[in-house]
């Protein structure tokens, strides 16, 4: 069963026949109870509560050595299959590419590792023995390119796919602050960073694709400073949301990589770790630190935030409220018909744009206008040339999985 309800609007009111264009009020009521696709609070795949929850998204890791075994050769079935397990649950995934997590092996392909003159830098961070790459060899670089070309090849257009995340580093979040920082050796170097985000940048056409806000670090990346990448449409995830030093430390990293960047590309997160009131009041009143998540999100138009500990601190409405918090939100203002065409005012009402073209439909016939990209508190004026006595108002989007529908708000009343 669909997760929102639609919209349906039923009119019973006769048009005058001797003026075939009349437009008259359409009564519709509607209110959007649920998270919407794309937005809201985010569980890991593994969760077993991703089920029950109110919830639209999931979250993975994924290393390249899962699904390349030799050169030029692609095993997408890891991928599929967790694809396939996130829509078959009425969600959508964030995936995050990534070559380096504390305490495992290089997530980098054995047939770039095992070339000449390729070395493994093995150190420790956390603690933990961890396996870095070597940047300094040139078929590391040009794998990442060929990579990224086959993987949007194929999932570009793909519904399952909400946001694709990615960075070098210690879980692609560009930095290594624990462990042999090497810029040019396990870190690479900025002239490559530069030549990655304009390949991504032709490669990603419709999917948004996102980076840390710790890219904004001069001393190892080109993204704050370098003027041919304030074009490049990235996104901007923040994995310490709403730390008691936020201001401080994360904040001026947002402002530094575009402080609206947000109304290109898609912002977002996951709450911070850094103590355990981090987790266990992220979504109190108050916030962990004296600030609501309502506000923090409104303030950065975050469309999402990681939450798996969510459900062991919260109740389902919370969760479901913190969502709706999120992202884009639609109403309509007005909704008038004739027995030949529809007019409608859409407005959002969220704190973000949606990524995705939708369009509003009139009885299965689509609007040309998309709602792609409507920023906060603006609104849209839509003809459709469909009308009648009945006519039913959706929002349609290719790049939904089935069970999902976007919803609005509407309360209107024949005069």
């Amino acid at each position: 069963m669909s997760r929102f309800i639609a919209a349906t609007v039923v009119v019973s009111f006769c048009f005058d026949a001797q003026a075939d264009d009349a437009m008259l009020t359409v009564p519709l009521s509607s209110r959007v109870n649920d998270v919407q696709p794309m937005t809201g609070i985010v569980l890991w795949t593994d969760n077993d509560q991703t089920d029950a929850q109110p919830i639209q998204l999931e979250y993975s890791y994924m290393t390249y050595s899962q699904v390349v075994r030799e050169d030029g050769q692609f095993d997408w079935t890891p991928l599929e299959k967790l694809l396939t397990n996130v829509a078959s649950r009425k969600h959508q995934l964030i995936l995050r590419w990534h070559d380096t997590y504390v305490g495992k092996p290089t997530g980098i392909p054995a047939f770039i590792t095992k070339k000449p003159g390729y070395e493994t830098t093995r150190g420790k961070s956390e603690g933990k023995p961890t396996e870095f790459p070597d940047w300094s060899h040139p078929e590391l670089e040009s794998f990442s390119l060929d990579f990224f070309r086959a993987f949007t090849d194929r999932y570009d257009h793909d519904p399952r796919l909400a946001f694709v995340q990615v960075g070098f580093g210690l879980w692609a979040e560009y930095h290594i602050y624990d462990g042999p920082m090497k810029l040019g050796k396990t870190f690479p170097a900025q002239e490559f960073q530069i030549e990655f985000a304009e390949h991504l940048n032709r490669c990603f056409q419709e999917t948004p694709w996102m980076i840390s806000v710790d890219a904004a670090n001069e001393e190892w990346s080109p993204f704050s400073t370098e003027s041919k990448l304030r074009s490049v449409k990235f996104g901007l995830f923040d994995d310490s949301f709403n730390h008691m030093k936020h201001a401080k430390e994360n904040e001026p990293n947002w402002k530094a990589l575009g402080a609206e960047r947000w109304k290109l590309a898609p912002t977002g997160g996951e709450f911070s770790f850094f103590k355990k009131v981090d987790q266990r009041l992220a979504l109190a009143p108050g916030g962990p630190h004296g600030i609501a998540f309502e506000e923090q999100a409104s303030k950065f138009h975050v469309s999402f935030i990681i939450g798996d500990d969510q459900p062991r601190f919260q109740n389902k409405d919370r969760i479901r409220e913190a969502g709706l918090a999120t992202g884009y939100r639609f109403r309509i203002d007005k909704f008038e018909a004739s027995s030949k065409r529809s007019r409608i005012v859409v407005s959002n009402v969220g704190i973000a744009p949606i990524y995705y073209d939708a369009y509003p439909t009139v009885d299965g016939q689509r609007s040309r206008i998309s709602l792609k990209g409507l920023l906060p508190g603006e609104s849209k004026a839509i003809e459709i040339e469909r009308g009648g006595v009945s006519p039913k108002l959706t929002i349609e989007s290719n790049r939904l999985v089935p069970g999902q529908q976007i919803g609005f708000d509407a309360e209107m009343k024949v005069p």
